[in-house]
Protein backbone atom coordinates (compact mmCIF):
# COMPACT_ATOMS: atom_id res chain seq x y z
CA UNK A 1 0.00 0.00 0.00
CA UNK A 2 1.56 3.15 -0.83
CA UNK A 3 2.05 5.93 2.21
CA UNK A 4 2.83 8.90 -0.12
CA UNK A 5 0.02 11.70 -0.51
CA UNK A 6 -1.01 11.88 -3.56
CA UNK A 7 -0.73 15.32 -4.48
CA UNK A 8 3.06 14.58 -3.62
CA UNK A 9 2.53 11.26 -6.12
CA UNK A 10 1.53 13.69 -8.60
CA UNK A 11 4.30 16.72 -8.76
CA UNK A 12 6.77 13.32 -9.03
CA UNK A 13 5.20 12.11 -11.74
CA UNK A 14 5.09 15.78 -13.16
CA UNK A 15 8.81 16.52 -13.14
CA UNK A 16 9.49 13.18 -14.42
CA UNK A 17 7.67 14.35 -17.54
CA UNK A 18 9.73 16.81 -18.18
CA UNK A 19 13.08 16.67 -20.60
CA UNK A 20 16.29 15.14 -18.65
CA UNK A 21 14.94 14.69 -15.14
CA UNK A 22 14.49 10.98 -13.99
CA UNK A 23 12.32 9.88 -11.58
CA UNK A 24 15.01 10.52 -8.57
CA UNK A 25 15.53 13.80 -9.75
CA UNK A 26 11.90 14.48 -9.62
CA UNK A 27 11.44 12.95 -6.23
CA UNK A 28 14.60 15.61 -4.85
CA UNK A 29 13.05 18.58 -6.65
CA UNK A 30 9.35 17.50 -4.94
CA UNK A 31 10.80 16.88 -1.43
CA UNK A 32 12.81 20.06 -1.63
CA UNK A 33 9.89 22.14 -2.40
CA UNK A 34 8.01 20.63 0.65
CA UNK A 35 10.79 21.97 3.04
CA UNK A 36 11.37 24.99 0.68
CA UNK A 37 9.46 28.23 2.31
CA UNK A 38 6.15 29.23 1.13
CA UNK A 39 6.90 32.23 -0.89
CA UNK A 40 9.48 30.56 -2.95
CA UNK A 41 7.23 27.64 -3.77
CA UNK A 42 4.27 30.50 -4.38
CA UNK A 43 7.30 32.02 -6.90
CA UNK A 44 7.63 28.90 -8.64
CA UNK A 45 4.07 28.62 -9.11
CA UNK A 46 3.55 31.78 -10.34
CA UNK A 47 6.79 31.45 -13.15
CA UNK A 48 4.86 28.87 -13.96
CA UNK A 49 1.86 30.24 -14.93
CA UNK A 50 3.48 33.87 -16.52
CA UNK A 51 5.28 31.28 -18.64
CA UNK A 52 1.76 29.95 -20.06
CA UNK A 53 -0.07 33.21 -19.88
CA UNK A 54 2.49 35.95 -21.05
CA UNK A 55 4.92 33.96 -23.48
CA UNK A 56 3.87 33.86 -27.32
CA UNK A 57 4.97 33.50 -30.78
CA UNK A 58 6.41 36.09 -33.07
CA UNK A 59 4.69 36.63 -35.56
CA UNK A 60 7.63 37.49 -37.67
CA UNK A 61 10.45 35.41 -36.66
CA UNK A 62 8.90 32.57 -34.34
CA UNK A 63 10.80 33.14 -32.03
CA UNK A 64 9.02 33.11 -28.06
CA UNK A 65 8.15 36.51 -27.23
CA UNK A 66 6.33 38.40 -24.19
CA UNK A 67 5.09 41.17 -27.23
CA UNK A 68 4.55 40.63 -30.83
CA UNK A 69 6.94 41.79 -32.95
CA UNK A 70 9.75 40.65 -30.46
CA UNK A 71 12.28 42.99 -29.02
CA UNK A 72 14.44 41.53 -32.24
CA UNK A 73 12.54 42.23 -34.92
CA UNK A 74 11.69 45.99 -33.54
CA UNK A 75 15.30 47.05 -33.20
CA UNK A 76 16.15 49.01 -36.16
CA UNK A 77 19.49 48.49 -35.65
CA UNK A 78 19.91 45.36 -36.61
CA UNK A 79 20.42 44.30 -39.95
CA UNK A 80 17.02 43.66 -41.37
CA UNK A 81 18.44 42.05 -44.65
CA UNK A 82 19.83 38.71 -43.31
CA UNK A 83 18.00 36.02 -41.69
CA UNK A 84 19.62 33.57 -39.32
CA UNK A 85 17.73 29.93 -39.29
CA UNK A 86 17.94 28.16 -36.57
CA UNK A 87 16.09 25.19 -35.24
CA UNK A 88 15.06 26.14 -31.34
CA UNK A 89 15.02 29.78 -29.30
CA UNK A 90 17.70 27.96 -27.06
CA UNK A 91 20.07 28.05 -30.47
CA UNK A 92 19.11 32.02 -30.63
CA UNK A 93 19.62 32.69 -27.11
CA UNK A 94 23.70 30.61 -27.94
CA UNK A 95 24.16 33.14 -31.01
CA UNK A 96 23.17 36.39 -29.31
CA UNK A 97 25.31 35.65 -26.22
CA UNK A 98 28.11 36.05 -28.89
CA UNK A 99 27.42 39.51 -29.55
CA UNK A 100 28.59 39.02 -32.84
CA UNK A 101 25.23 38.59 -35.19
CA UNK A 102 23.65 41.16 -35.60
CA UNK A 103 21.16 40.30 -38.51
CA UNK A 104 17.17 39.10 -37.79
CA UNK A 105 16.29 35.29 -36.93
CA UNK A 106 14.14 32.54 -38.19
CA UNK A 107 13.59 29.42 -35.66
CA UNK A 108 11.42 26.80 -37.11
CA UNK A 109 10.75 25.05 -33.83
CA UNK A 110 12.34 21.57 -34.70
CA UNK A 111 14.36 20.08 -37.90
CA UNK A 112 13.13 16.99 -39.57
CA UNK A 113 12.94 13.84 -38.22
CA UNK A 114 11.10 10.85 -40.00
CA UNK A 115 12.10 8.62 -37.47
CA UNK A 116 10.07 11.08 -34.93
CA UNK A 117 7.62 11.66 -37.55
CA UNK A 118 8.49 15.35 -37.93
CA UNK A 119 8.31 16.44 -41.85
CA UNK A 120 8.52 19.68 -43.12
CA UNK A 121 5.20 20.48 -42.54
CA UNK A 122 5.10 20.59 -38.89
CA UNK A 123 8.08 23.24 -38.80
CA UNK A 124 7.67 27.54 -39.50
CA UNK A 125 9.10 26.69 -43.29
CA UNK A 126 5.68 28.16 -44.25
CA UNK A 127 6.30 31.29 -42.49
CA UNK A 128 10.38 31.49 -43.65
CA UNK A 129 8.69 31.54 -47.56
CA UNK A 130 6.75 34.26 -46.92
CA UNK A 131 9.37 36.19 -45.18
CA UNK A 132 11.46 35.66 -47.83
CA UNK A 133 9.05 37.25 -50.48
CA UNK A 134 9.01 40.81 -48.98
CA UNK A 135 12.04 41.32 -51.11
CA UNK A 136 13.72 42.58 -48.01
CA UNK A 137 16.12 39.64 -46.95
CA UNK A 138 19.44 39.43 -49.19
CA UNK A 139 20.76 36.72 -47.36
CA UNK A 140 20.12 33.36 -45.38
CA UNK A 141 22.41 32.11 -42.81
CA UNK A 142 21.45 28.10 -42.01
CA UNK A 143 22.45 28.18 -38.47
CA UNK A 144 20.72 24.15 -38.22
CA UNK A 145 22.58 21.31 -36.18
CA UNK A 146 25.46 20.04 -37.60
CA UNK A 147 23.22 16.64 -37.13
CA UNK A 148 21.42 13.99 -39.56
CA UNK A 149 18.35 15.70 -38.69
CA UNK A 150 19.77 19.40 -38.68
CA UNK A 151 21.60 18.78 -42.28
CA UNK A 152 18.44 16.99 -43.44
CA UNK A 153 16.37 20.57 -42.60
CA UNK A 154 18.92 22.72 -44.29
CA UNK A 155 19.22 20.67 -47.75
CA UNK A 156 15.43 21.12 -47.70
CA UNK A 157 15.37 24.76 -46.81
CA UNK A 158 18.15 24.69 -49.92
CA UNK A 159 15.93 23.37 -52.17
CA UNK A 160 13.21 26.13 -51.38
CA UNK A 161 15.30 29.65 -51.13
CA UNK A 162 17.86 28.39 -54.20
CA UNK A 163 15.13 29.84 -56.72
CA UNK A 164 14.15 32.78 -54.94
CA UNK A 165 17.39 34.00 -55.87
CA UNK A 166 19.01 35.06 -52.27
CA UNK A 167 22.35 34.43 -50.69
CA UNK A 168 22.52 31.25 -48.86
CA UNK A 169 25.17 30.51 -46.40
CA UNK A 170 26.20 28.16 -43.58
CA UNK A 171 27.71 28.55 -40.25
CA UNK A 172 31.43 27.43 -40.52
CA UNK A 173 31.73 23.90 -38.91
CA UNK A 174 35.19 22.30 -37.22
CA UNK A 175 37.24 21.66 -34.49
CA UNK A 176 35.73 23.06 -31.02
CA UNK A 177 38.13 25.46 -28.87
CA UNK A 178 40.22 23.58 -26.65
CA UNK A 179 39.82 20.56 -28.35
CA UNK A 180 42.38 17.84 -29.78
CA UNK A 181 43.07 16.67 -33.36
CA UNK A 182 43.64 13.13 -32.18
CA UNK A 183 40.21 12.92 -30.63
CA UNK A 184 38.29 14.30 -33.57
CA UNK A 185 36.34 12.21 -36.35
CA UNK A 186 36.83 12.12 -39.78
CA UNK A 187 33.74 14.59 -40.41
CA UNK A 188 34.64 17.16 -38.08
CA UNK A 189 38.37 17.55 -40.09
CA UNK A 190 36.85 17.12 -43.29
CA UNK A 191 34.50 19.89 -42.26
CA UNK A 192 37.43 21.61 -40.76
CA UNK A 193 39.65 21.60 -43.56
CA UNK A 194 36.96 22.58 -45.92
CA UNK A 195 36.41 25.85 -43.59
CA UNK A 196 39.74 26.93 -43.57
CA UNK A 197 40.78 30.59 -44.24
CA UNK A 198 43.17 33.08 -44.65
CA UNK A 199 45.33 33.73 -41.38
Amino acid sequence: MDTTPRSVTRLIEEFHRLPGIGPKTAQRLTFYLLRAPKQQVEQLAEALRDLREKITTCALCQNIAEANPCTICRDETRDHSIVCVVEEPLDLVALERTREYKGLYHVLHGAISPVEGIGPEDLRIKELLERLRNGRVHEVLLATNPNLEGEATAMYLERLIKPLGIRMTRLARGLPVGGDLEYADEVTLTRALEGRREV
